[in-house]
């Protein structure tokens, strides 16, 4: 089976063409040379993959026939991935910041509720008459020159 049919059946990458392109940009080899995507794999295989800045390794075990559930998956296939890779996977999560920077942007719905919480409520819903609000004192009566 070719690398970037397997590693699309394995539910390694969401779509065949996106595990083409990542073995294109020299991100996916079997021992220590990159490969092309027409490279058919092995049982036995060690395949290293770099994806989300981590060093995957898996050996292959069974070779499916086609795309396989998730559950099936460690039939098919070993990890053996460093314990390292996926610490500083972890570390790398915690350490982003969820919120984005002030000035970056829109508030997004989650911060204007917040922000609407802190402030209580919604400060046009106080008013009843609109002029007040925006500040018009004319009642229309009189004129500007």
């Amino acid at each position: 089976m070719r690398i970037d049919k397997f590693l699309w059946s394995i539910r390694f990458y969401k779509t065949r063409n996106i595990a083409a392109e990542e073995i294109k940009k020299n991100r996916v080899s079997i021992g220590t040379s990159a490969v092309k995507s027409s490279k058919e794999v092995k049982e036995g295989d060690t395949i290293k993959i770099r994806k989300n800045q981590i060093d995957y390794k898996i050996k292959v075990i069974q070779i499916p026939k086609s795309r396989i559930g998730a559950k099936l998956v460690p039939l098919h296939i070993q990890d053996v991935t460093d314990k390292e890779q996926y610490e500083l996977l972890k570390i790398r999560k915690m350490s982003q910041d969820y919120y984005r920077n002030k000035g970056e942007g829109r508030p997004t719905k989650k911060d204007r509720r917040e922000m609407d919480d802190y402030v209580g409520n919604d400060i046009a819903s106080d008013f009843t008459d609109w002029d007040d609000f925006f500040g018009e004192t004319n009642n229309g009566d009189e004129k500007e020159d």
